[in-house]
């Protein structure tokens, strides 16, 4: 199966500061045939306004994956960790037994993220933050691990659940395929930047796919393109 979501038929929210679009149900946005994908149940295109972002709120049970697009996000939270995370890297937080947080956009100009939610394996377990960088040049043509609960997937970011959130860049005319460990798998792909196709589905950036049944996955790049896939249970 093979199910485009195109970004215009997204729930959205405009609250000035933030501009949220929604592959699933989230906040006041409820599409009983869009709540989850898997132990994904968050995908959010985020545009936030410069000098504003999130205040203090707090989380737990979750694995929350930032991955930004655009500009820069700062983070802090109740454990003391600080960090801001640019362009094309990633930050992860276990919220576990509970954390509260802040992410805001310090910059001079937008930031664009996708925040991703997976639903942990367990719930409770010790809260913890981390971010690093994933130059594109690390990922050219073919996916690299940017977050996994697979203790194997090299320096992906830890997080407490069956999935990989993985990141590729792939130039025009050239394809790139994945393979997940099994048919059964819930992939759910959004490109990031440019233009894609799956099979006999065009995707454009910030479209949603999502795909399962699959032995094996192969996009090709119509345009120079950045492409996000989360692999679940």
């Amino acid at each position: 199966m093979i199910e485009l979501r195109p970004f215009a038929g997204l729930g959205s929210a405009d609250h000035g500061w933030l501009d949220a679009h929604h592959h699933f149900s989230f906040a006041d946005y409820h599409d009983p045939e869009r709540v989850n994908w898997g132990r994904l149940r968050v995908w959010n295109d985020d545009t936030i306004a410069p000098g504003t972002g999130f205040p203090p709120h707090p989380h737990r049970d979750m694995e929350i994956i930032t991955y930004v697009r655009k500009g820069a996000i700062t983070h802090r939270d109740s454990m003391g960790n600080e960090g801001r995370t640019e362009a094309g890297d990633v930050q992860v937080m276990s919220a576990g037994t509970g954390v509260t947080h802040s992410e805001y956009n310090r910059e001079d100009g937008e930031t664009e993220i996708f925040q991703i939610w997976i639903v942990p394996e367990q719930r409770g377990g010790e809260p913890h933050w981390g971010a690093r960088e994933f130059p594109k040049g690390e990922r050219a043509g073919g996916f690299v691990p940017l977050a996994s609960g697979a203790q194997d997937d090299g320096d992906a970011l830890p997080i407490r659940t069956d999935a990989r959130v993985l990141g590729a860049t792939i130039r025009a005319g050239e394809s790139v395929t994945y393979r997940p460990h099994s048919a059964e798998r819930h992939l759910y792909l959004v490109p990031a930047t440019g233009r894609v196709r799956i099979e006999d589905v065009e995707v454009q950036a910030r479209d949603g796919v999502a795909i399962t049944q699959r032995d094996a996955v192969t996009i090709t790049a119509l345009e120079d393109s950045e492409v996000v896939l989360v692999d679940s249970a």
